[in-house]
């Protein structure tokens, strides 16, 4: 279990390190209390998935859908691009058309995931190929999918079930067994040392989790170890509200929707210092006596930044498979 544990912990250790290191992102402690202090009059529930886009109440093919979405969960550097559903985001889109397919056709087992292309891709998410961020994300996607795929029959005798089985119970383990797989292995390299983010494997256990009521295939019992979940929402949200401050080159360059390179230390830092950033906001709640995960924070300020205010901004944009 100890190499488990120390794949998360080493998430929040290298996060933390960034975060002193920082040359273009800084966080604003001094504002950190007094924003605890407003999250904590927020309604910090427990989370749901959105029925209308999750495939949802369907045994193990819902474990196969919450799989085999959250392998595709990427794109956020494409979603200008993508063609979208009237009023969706680029996630949503995607989620929303693969419960449709999953409606129509079940899903897919491990020899149709290895065996989807591009072209397949492109038809079950409604894109065109022609469009050449959209044939780049498709063809990840596929990537994606096939690996998946590869590894359910090298590792798992082909079966969803056992993959999450083989957790016991620990979303740490099944972090540790997701990150065999190369476009789940989220780790940057920064300044010599080597930074975890584990975006992907993380988020699975915390939507089985939801998708399952906690019960079944959801059921962990370390959910509160997982971090901030780090991709481009939740630290623009966190620039928004004040407690991120960039530099004014890298101000700049997110503000006129500049490309910011994958594993650029600039991209690296805004991940690492709201990673670091969520973990401070905790502990301030904690001492409010108020017990909040990272997981729950998350969900909170992820889905503050679908308001009016977050989206009329721009967000740093990175095209990579992590998120």
């Amino acid at each position: 279990m100890s190499q488990a544990v120390d794949a998360l912990e080493s998430v929040r250790d290298q996060a933390a390190a960034v975060a002193r290191r920082a040359n273009h992102v800084r966080i604003v402690a001094e504002k950190v209390p007094p924003y605890a202090q407003l999250l904590a009059v927020d309604n910090i529930g427990s989370p749901l998935l959105d029925p209308g886009s999750h495939y949802l109440g369907h045994g193990d093919a819902t474990l196969a859908f919450i799989v085999t979405l959250d392998t595709i969960n990427f794109g956020s550097g494409y979603f200008p691009h993508l063609r979208k559903r009237a009023g969706k985001s680029g996630y949503f889109t995607v989620a929303t058309a693969l419960t449709e397919h999953f409606q129509r056709h079940g899903p897919w087992d491990a020899q149709g995931l290895v065996s989807l292309t591009p072209q397949r891709c492109a038809q079950v998410f409604e894109q065109d190929l022609h469009n050449p961020p959209v044939a780049e994300l498709m063809t990840l996607f596929a990537r994606a999918l096939n690996a998946l795929g590869r590894f359910l029959e090298e590792r798992h005798q082909g079966s969803f079930r056992q993959l999450v089985d083989r957790a016991q119970r620990k979303a740490a383990r099944l972090v540790t067994e997701l990150i065999a797989m190369p476009l789940f292995e989220d780790v940057a390299q920064y300044k010599g040392m080597l930074v975890p983010f584990y975006k992907r494997a993380q988020i699975m256990a915390a939507d089985l989790s939801l998708a399952f009521g906690g019960r079944g295939a959801g059921a962990f019992d370390d959910l509160h170890r997982l971090t901030m979940f780090a991709d481009n929402l939740v630290p623009h949200v966190l620039r928004c509200d004040g407690i991120l401050e960039y530099d004014t080159s890298l101000a700049r360059a997110v503000d006129a929707g500049e490309l910011l390179p994958a594993g650029s230390p600039e991209e690296v830092e805004i991940r690492a210092c709201a990673v670091h950033a969520v973990e401070l906001l905790c502990a301030e709640l904690r001492r409010r006596e108020r017990l909040v995960s990272a997981m729950q924070l998350d969900y909170l300020l992820w889905n503050r930044g679908q308001g009016k205010k977050y989206k009329e901004r721009p967000r740093h944009r990175t095209r990579t498979p992590f998120y």
